[in-house]
């Protein structure tokens, strides 16, 4: 009994036509693997993505590489014409946002090492509700005493924020030039200082746990 003869794969033009579908009908953004599961056997998405992504450039609606995914965009240099649909109802308060940037920038991290590098306990309800509005999730354990479990930013953030990867995350220098991280900061707050540092952090609860700050501010 022979083999039945492979169809071939559609025309690459046909292809480009099927990820546009399927990026257009997507509510979240498509890996390739995810493409190439819905796309005809032998078709590549890689190559109809790359030519999908040559005629939208400079379009007003663009490609997006969000983490490992895939999306269509507003273009950068358009956001502004959005801005009235936008509703700021909620703002992250000041331990969620730091919490945020140290997953962000030192993933995969422990509690403990949030901890650390924040210098107050961080409580269970900071980091569940990160997981909860999706920026956040679970990562592997650590292979060390106890297996303590890590954290790091989700595909939801990098769209959010417009960032292909973490390593898109702005650096040092371009903290400081926006003027949110000081060049040279002293190497000890006044004491009036260091009472309103301790009063921000004054709801973050013990060591072990316990109804952190709200994770959203007024």
């Amino acid at each position: 009994m022979t083999d039945p003869i492979p169809f071939p794969p559609p025309p690459l033009d046909a292809q480009e036509r099927m990820v546009e579908a399927l990026l257009f009908a997507s509510p979240a953004p498509l890996t390739l693997a995810e493409m190439a599961a819905r796309m005809p056997a032998g078709a590549d998405p890689a190559e109809a993505l790359r030519r999908l992504r040559a005629r939208y450039a400079g379009r007003g609606v663009e490609l997006a590489r969000l983490g490992e995914g895939w999306a269509f965009r507003t273009a950068a240099d358009l956001g502004f014409l959005m801005q009235d649909e936008v509703t700021e109802t909620r703002r992250l308060s000041r331990a969620a946002t730091e919490t945020l940037a140290i997953v962000a920038y030192h993933q995969p991290v422990t509690r403990a090492e949030i901890e650390e590098i924040r210098g107050v306990a961080v409580s269970r309800g900071t980091l569940d509700q990160l997981i909860e509005i999706g920026w956040v999730r679970l990562g592997r354990r650590r292979q060390s005493p106890g297996r303590p479990v890590t954290f790091v930013v989700t595909e939801a953030f990098l769209d959010h924020f417009g960032l292909a990867s973490t390593r898109d995350l702005p650096g040092l220098a371009e903290l400081r030039a926006a003027g949110l991280q000081d060049a040279s900061p002293p190497a000890a707050p006044p004491l009036a200082a260091a009472r309103d540092e301790e009063d921000s952090h004054a709801d973050d609860g013990p060591a072990a746990g316990g109804p952190d700050d709200d994770l959203f501010g007024d």
